[in-house]
């Protein structure tokens, strides 16, 4: 059987080593399965495996003995039900802990500034007091702080160290020193209960809004969820219509979809007309105008009219559930960049208890007080964060694929979104992806002078009729909009390569390639004249003769998408080249590329052929990206290094691409660039201020700058208390600069 990828939230973690756990447990300890990403930011795991060899349930008891627990689906609820409601629970018991945190440690800390500062008397530095204060730090230290004990227990005993074992240890060193100062008052010295009350429940409050913050990180693609409506009004025998949840709807089924409404199904309409906003999809805030045979979007808003839609996908089957599911898989992979920091991240606690030994030691060497190298070792203990580290990179890439996914860019990996900022120079197909991909009627040019041009491309039309072949469509497609309908055709040929000839109102006409139509009677002048100057704009030109003589040309083409122009635009002002490669001629290559903007155009390349250029370009030292849209752009796309798909395109291109960009819209190439830009900004920040607050506290937590005097006191002598809000501030920090990225200007 082959291998299954699921994705299945986690509940738990609270550092780049806790994610770490949880892949090597999964990897390592469950058989059966190949590889597992695990992000902090979005708490999702991603997991290939063997369904003949494990499955979930075992995957899930691995995981809970390692002290954390995977959110597995319940039959009869949906997935995100389950994970909300598993969510819930636990926020709610970590909000129950921060509270009792928070209750017991004001009174605690205030009794104690007070009096530490000579406000409550000489009396109150006898032991009574401060079993008081032993009574008010217990229920912190062992009911908000347990979940420290017991994740940094699980932690070691799975041979890592995470930050639940910084937190213990320093919390745990201040805590019990007091107790023993408590209990055998021969020590005598200062109690410093209020210390480690203030460690484990400042880094709640910290975690608490770091969970928040990380919540909102996520809104984008809850937004998208929120798109599909709960119900449908179901059209039943006899046009009656029945008010049904969404899941109960199958393939076929007839769905009534009234103004105001979000369309439930992927469909194409029946019946009706409107103006339906696709924006959640494409990213584009103008309307489009739906009618009878046109393809609708699930999620999508109904503005106007009513439509009668014909379910094609539904549920799982749908492209808002596909939206959804890339977002999402972007969302929980790992960018390239965050292998450095998970590097770091695995050596990082060691690391930091090791410093903090070394500086007991040291201070209590040098110094001959037990007390102050106490303090400095536990300020050490508790600065240190290896959660801004773990979570700088997953943070940014969060927000940046879920916004993507709400401007219509949807990216396969965080590896794509990440690729996507060097991008330097950008290669385009050109049917179907700078040009609309649908060949149009653009001239009709009688050479006649007696007024009959009408008539003459009726006859025309009438031979175009009988033929599949996409410039015959496009004639008849056109001759409608000009109000030309075809007589009747009779002895139907078709010439592969050359034309059509037909008979049509008892006269012999052919439409097709100049020198066929014209036979052995040869061309005249005029006709070469005008075929060569609709040639010249990039025109499919074909001649039409009646009984015999050369009366008109026809011009098709493939106009370009509207806004492309713009689009191009955009990139060349963001300093990226664009490159047009295509199979088509030179001619209407150049006429496509020049009403765009491109220069470069590489033209008459077979679809074989294509691949070797976009390896060609990489070679001279570019960073290519190709856009495509066709099965013969699969290879080159495959090719580049970042690849873009057309949702209007073929699964065989959406396949092969790093990137799809929904409803075919070429400025999504441009806003992906510069997303990608955008994120790396915020993940380089990310990364410098994590490091630069370990490289910068640790030191200080250690007493490093003790004697430099320009210092502010707070930092030449850092107390634990100061350390654990710093920490609790870091990791803040990262995530709400991620956030950032939500709110920039992408595209405008």
């Amino acid at each position: 059987m082959a291998r299954k990828r699921v994705e299945i939230p986690v509940i738990g973690m609270t550092c780049a080593n806790c994610s770490r756990a949880v892949e090597r447990v999964l990897t390592k300890k469950v058989e059966g399965v190949s590889s597992a990403e695990v992000n902090l930011a979005s708490d999702l795991a991603q997991v290939v495996y063997d369904p003949d060899i494990t499955g979930l349930d075992a995957m899930a008891e691995a995981v809970k003995k390692a002290g954390y627990l995977l959110v597995l689906p319940e039959e009869g609820k949906e997935n995100e039900d389950v994970e909300a409601e598993a969510r819930r629970k636990e926020q709610k018991a970590q909000s129950r802990a921060l509270q009792v945190g928070i209750v017991f440690t004001l009174p605690l800390f205030a009794l104690s500034m007070l009096r530490d500062f000579g406000f409550l008397g000489p009396g109150f530095s006898e032991a009574w007091f401060n079993w008081i204060l032993f009574g008010l730090a217990v229920p912190v230290q062992f009911y908000t702080g347990w979940g420290y004990y017991v994740g940094g227990v699980k932690s070691l005993a799975n041979r890592s160290a995470n930050m639940d074992v910084l937190v213990a240890m320093g919390s745990s060193v201040a805590f019990f020193y007091s107790v023993s100062v408590l209990v055998l008052p021969a020590l005598g010295g200062h109690v410093y209960f209020e210390t480690s009350a203030m460690i484990v429940t400042l880094i709640k409050v910290g975690k608490y809004l770091e969970s928040r913050a990380k919540g909102r990180a996520g809104r984008a693609i809850r937004a998208l969820m929120d798109l599909a409506p709960k119900k449908a009004h179901l059209v039943v025998e006899g046009n009656s219509i029945q008010d049904v949840p969404l899941k109960a709807l199958s393939k076929g089924d007839l769905v009534l979809v009234k103004p105001g409404e979000r369309i439930p199904v992927d469909g194409e309409v029946i019946e009706g007309s409107s103006s339906v906003d696709e924006s959640a999809f494409t990213g584009e805030f103008m309307p489009v105008d739906k009618s009878a045979g046109d393809r609708v979007l699930g999620g999508t808003f109904n503005l106007q009219g009513a439509l009668e839609v014909r379910a094609q996908a539904v549920g799982s089957e749908a492209a808002l559930a596909e939206v959804i599911r890339l977002a999402r898989k972007a969302q929980g992979s790992k960018a390239p960049i965050q292998r450095l920091a998970d590097k770091v991240s695995a050596y990082f606690v060691p690391a930091i208890i090791m410093i903090s030994i070394v500086t007991f030691i040291l201070w209590w060497t040098l110094g001959g007080e037990f007390v102050p190298a106490m303090v400095r070792m536990v300020a050490v203990l508790v600065i240190a964060c290896p959660c801004a580290l773990g979570l700088a990179t997953p943070a940014a890439v969060l927000v940046g694929s879920g916004k993507g996914a709400s401007m219509g860019i949807l990216f396969r990996n965080a590896e794509a979104l990440e690729k996507a900022h060097a991008v330097n120079t950008v290669i385009f197909d050109k049917t179907g992806t700078v040009t609309m991909g649908k060949p149009t009627l653009a001239d009709w040019l009688y050479l006649g002078e007696d007024g009959r041009d009408q008539e003459v491309l009726g006859l025309a039309v009438a031979a175009a009729s009988l033929s599949e072949h996409p410039i015959s469509r496009a004639i008849v497609s056109g001759a409608k909009d000009r109000k030309v309908f075809p007589a009747h055709a009779v002895n139907f040929k078709a010439s592969s390569g050359f034309g059509i000839e037909a008979e049509v109102s008892g006269k012999p006409v052919k439409v097709g390639r100049l020198e066929w139509v014209a036979g052995p009677a040869g061309i005249p002048d005029k006709v070469r004249k005008a075929h060569a100057k609709l040639s010249e704009a990039g025109a499919t030109v074909s001649a039409v003769s009646v009984s015999g003589s050369i009366v008109g040309l026809l011009g098709v083409s493939d106009p370009v998408k509207p806004g492309a122009g713009e689009a191009i635009k955009r990139l060349i002002e963001m300093g990226v080249e664009p490159v047009m490669l295509t199979g088509d001629g030179e001619v209407a290559a150049r006429s496509a590329a020049s009403q765009v903007g491109i220069e470069k155009v590489i033209a008459q390349v077979l679809p074989a052929d294509k691949e070797a250029e976009v390896r060609k370009a990489g070679e001279e030292g570019k960073v290519v990206a190709m856009v495509g849209d066709g099965v013969n752009d699969a290879p080159a796309l495959a090719a580049a290094g970042v690849s873009f798909a057309m949702s209007t395109g073929t699964d065989a291109a959406m396949e092969a691409a790093d990137v799809t960009l929904l409803g075919g819209d070429l400025a999504g190439v441009a806003r992906a660039i510069e997303l990608s830009r955008a994120t790396m900004r915020t993940i380089r920040q990310n990364l410098f201020w994590a490091f630069f607050y370990n490289l910068l506290l640790v030191p200080a937590a250690a007493g490093a700058f003790h004697g430099v005097a320009f210092l502010p006191g707070f930092i030449r002598d850092l107390h634990p208390a100061m350390a654990a809000a710093a920490m609790a501030a870091s990791s803040i920090t990262v995530v709400l600069n991620g956030l950032r990225l939500d709110k920039s200007k992408i595209g405008k």
